[in-house]
């Protein structure tokens, strides 16, 4: 009879700790990047300098059926020269967990700055790209991409 009892026992600790992984999970919708966020991020990178618009050509869907898996396409108009190049392009996300999505480095030697990614985006939120030049020169686009399905679980 004891041996039930601990059985009993284990198996009702296996369930409570069951539901409440399953509480967890449901209940916690992570936790997202906000405009202010994205700011701060940034201004960690480039400080008060304010970039300017065009060169960069950003690519996304204005309506994403499965926030999964979401196309982004970035190119900036440079010459690739030694003397005028496009040394880093940043994406930022303002409604995921971690504002900076993904970082490109270029060199003079990569003939094009272009790059694709595919991004997980949970919600509707807007697209940011940083463009830095060879020059010190920031070039900023930014586009608003409404998701339908949530990728991150929503």
């Amino acid at each position: 009879m004891d041996f039930m009892s601990i059985e009993h026992s284990r198996r009702e600790t296996l369930r409570i700790a069951g539901l409440a992984g399953l509480a967890l999970i449901v209940t916690s919708n992570g936790a997202q990047a906000t405009p202010d966020e994205v700011s701060a991020a940034i201004a960690k990178l480039y400080g008060e300098k304010k970039p300017e618009s065009g060169k960069i050509k950003l690519d996304v869907p204005e309506i994403a059926e499965n926030g999964l898996v979401v196309p982004v396409n970035v190119e900036v108009e440079s010459p690739m020269t030694d003397a005028d190049y496009v040394k880093a392009v940043h994406i930022f996300a303002e409604g995921n967990p971690l504002p900076n999505v993904v970082s490109y480095k270029f060199t003079p030697a990569c003939g094009k700055a272009a790059a694709s990614a595919r991004m997980r985006l949970a919600q509707t939120q807007n697209i940011i790209c940083l463009a830095e030049m060879s020059n010190g020169s920031l070039y900023k686009a930014s586009a608003s991409v409404k998701v339908t399905i949530g990728g991150c679980g929503g």
